[in-house]
């Protein structure tokens, strides 16, 4: 079972004994066994406010809120997490996985913005592999997609030499990530093929 999964599950599974009411528990809980995240958020929120320092409720809820595509309450979840327990790998890693959904989507986010969105996405994905005990393919791919992203974004309005050589950095960056997830786990054709479109790309640009 890798990092994500035992995350998941222990945001499911923890003492009852938290000081929020039995009852909020109970209808949080069951509300994410049966995938309704809409209906856990209501009843986190509740125990949000009664109890908002409590780690194993931020945690719960910054992931409530990113599976109902709430983007911006799930950054500041786990922006409030992390100031409670600064090495919860799962709080970057989500952050960032939000942050990027945000990049990516220019309705959410004006154009001036997305660029910091990505660079504080690849931060906590970073951030996220540092702390974490062990190489995970996920968060080395999801970091791979946030340069990638990053540099499509960048070269759309890269005309300058130095301007392309950023971009260029940033696609070799993305497939140094993508070749670390290859060595885990070979022969993966998305992979195979991603790192096949980054170097297409830095093709363009020279």
């Amino acid at each position: 079972m890798n990092y994500f999964k035992k995350a998941i599950l222990g945001l499911i599974i923890f003492s009852s004994s938290s000081s929020f009411a039995q009852n909020n528990y109970d209808k949080s809980m069951q509300a994410m066994m049966k995938g309704d995240f809409k209906a856990a958020v209501t009843q986190l929120e509740k125990a949000d406010a009664k109890d908002p320092d409590n780690a194993k409720v931020l945690k719960m809820l910054g992931y409530s809120y990113y599976q109902n595509g709430e983007f911006e309450k799930c950054i500041a979840t786990y922006s409030r997490l992390i100031l409670v327990t600064p090495n919860e790998v799962s709080a970057y890693y989500y952050r960032g996985k939000a942050r990027l959904n945000i990049a990516n989507d220019p309705k959410e986010s004006l154009n001036q913005m997305r660029d910091n969105f990505y660079t504080s996405s690849i931060r906590d994905f970073t951030k996220a592999i540092e702390l974490s005990s062990e190489e995970d393919t996920q968060m080395l791919q999801n970091r791979a997609l946030a340069y990638k992203d990053y540099a499509i974004f960048k070269s759309y309005k890269a005309k300058k030499a130095a301007e392309k050589t950023a971009c260029v950095a940033l696609f070799n960056n993305s497939i140094a990530d993508f070749q670390k997830v290859l060595t885990l786990q070979p022969l993966r054709k998305d992979i195979i093929d991603w790192i096949t479109y980054d170097k297409a790309q830095i093709a363009t640009l020279k």
